[in-house]
């Protein structure tokens, strides 16, 4: 059960992908097209809104699943 103290998250683990790759932020906005600014947020966990667009071509580009690029952080009382 869910209260206000203990808010779930999305954490994006894009930039821990991009480095497995030796991909740099800049490289994945080139190929993608999308904005390196919006890139860079999603990187540094400070996106509040993702197109659903962008991330499927991130998606699509690196060759992985959204559930390699997004996981639910769902935090306890001992945390």
């Amino acid at each position: 059960m869910l209260n206000d103290k203990t808010p779930p998250r999305i954490r994006i683990k894009l930039a821990e992908i991009l480095s497995a790759r030796n991909m740099s932020q800049r490289e994945l906005a080139r190929r993608t097209g999308i904005r390196h600014p919006s890139i860079y947020e999603m990187c540094e966990n400070k996106t509040q809104r993702m197109p659903l667009d962008n991330l499927a071509i991130i998606c699509v580009t690196l060759g992985v699943d959204i559930t390699d690029i997004l996981e639910l952080v769902l935090m306890n009382d001992t945390q």
